[in-house]
């Protein structure tokens, strides 16, 4: 997931720098951190699981990179916050090789393997390294910085993996908080029900973060390497207000508006807050990816995590509301402050039985969440 602080980022070119915005997963281990709250991002990757498996198995050409002068195979996970969901992934994503050297009649008994685990400066990348599994079979090694720009050598990973973190902007939009703007989003946190120059405004700045995100990937993955990303996505057809992140966000907002209306807080402050995360669709995705032109699409498929999810978890608007406490407590903090931020998220779980009935009634859950195989070309 996405990490950390503002900071001075490199661009591509390594010739001027920008100011990106980002925010922190709640670090430590402590009741509303990242690490006990997550079980939503976990249950969405446990989807994705055996597709990773069947995609490496089926399209990773391992022979190509057998002439190698590095006898390390590498694997990158970007976004990986502070665990413990990156370490599964990392796991899934080596036994799926494993298995496609041996299906292969190969020993990868002869590779090592080199992880890098990446997320902006901000990151706890203390808590994460306390929680490397102690009998993992690879080498590691954090790698901070913001995955918009380069953060490898060229050529030198094999396989990249990221999962519910690409739906992060590196800033949010600035004309959602211009009073002269079209695109002004008053009264509202997200574009969900915004008006179309908002929503506009949104999916510009995703296309130019994809679009960064990819050639900066395209530079540091060998020819033939693959790259798996997981993200949310809002089905065709479907408003964005009816996909899960949809409902949660007006939900958020709404109470908000509520503080606002209480006195709480001013207008003037719900108006100038905007959540900076975007859920993409698969032509959306699809278009991004071709006009870049340095990766195959391998296998685009539009998965159901929020089906498994309503089975497997009765409460789940409670630990909803812990989840999205752990995820979004850092970004409303930096523009609300502690005090206003604590109000909405106890809020938020005194009403998560609400929540729980609008995602059972409004919600679509078919086809929120996309996996997407790319393989470098």
């Amino acid at each position: 997931m996405i990490a950390a602080e503002r900071e001075m980022e490199p661009k591509m070119s390594n010739k001027a720098t920008t100011v990106l915005e980002a925010h922190p997963m709640n670090g430590g281990d402590g009741t509303y951190s990242y690490t006990k709250n997550s079980y939503y991002q976990r249950e969405a990757a446990n989807v994705a699981q055996t597709l990773i498996g069947d995609v490496i198995a089926m399209k990773l050409d391992i022979n190509e990179f057998a002439s190698s002068s590095t006898n390390a195979f590498c694997i990158a996970d970007l976004g990986c916050s502070v665990g413990p969901n990156t370490f599964v992934s990392v796991e899934n994503i080596l036994e799926a090789i494993k298995h496609k050297y041996r299906s292969e009649c190969m020993s990868s008994q002869t590779r090592e393997f080199q992880v890098f685990f990446n997320d902006h400066a901000g990151n706890d990348f203390n808590t994460l390294f306390a929680k490397f599994p102690p009998t993992r079979n690879y080498f590691a090694a954090g790698v901070p910085g913001s995955f918009h720009g380069r953060l490898f050598p060229k050529s030198s990973l094999h396989v990249v993996h990221s999962s519910y973190a690409t739906h992060w902007l590196s800033k949010v939009p600035e004309e959602l908080t211009d009073k002269n703007s079209p695109a002004w989003n008053k009264g509202k946190i997200h574009y969900t029900t915004a008006p179309e120059e908002v929503v506009n405004a949104y999916a510009a700045q995703f296309t130019k973060d994809m679009a960064a995100f990819l050639e900066a990937r395209a530079q540091e993955l060998v020819v033939g390497g693959m790259m798996i990303l997981i993200l949310p996505a809002v089905p065709t057809g479907i408003p964005h207000s009816r996909v899960p992140n949809g409902v949660m966000f007006d939900f958020m907002g709404s109470i908000l508006i509520d503080m606002a209306k209480e006195g709480v807080i001013s207008e003037a402050e719900v108006d100038s807050f905007n959540l900076p995360v975007y859920t993409t669709s698969p032509k959306e995705m699809g278009e991004l990816v071709e006009r870049n032109g340095r990766f195959h699409i391998e296998q685009m498929e539009s998965t159901s995590p929020w089906l498994e999810i309503k089975h497997s978890n009765s409460d789940y608007g409670k630990t909803l509301s812990m989840s999205l406490r752990a995820g979004m407590e850092g970004v409303l903090r930096s523009h609300f402050g502690s005090e206003i931020t604590n109000q909405l998220f106890n809020r938020l779980c005194d009403q998560s039985g609400q929540l729980t009935r609008q995602l059972q009634e409004s919600c679509c859950r078919e086809g929120t969440q996309l996996f997407v195989a790319l393989k470098r070309i």
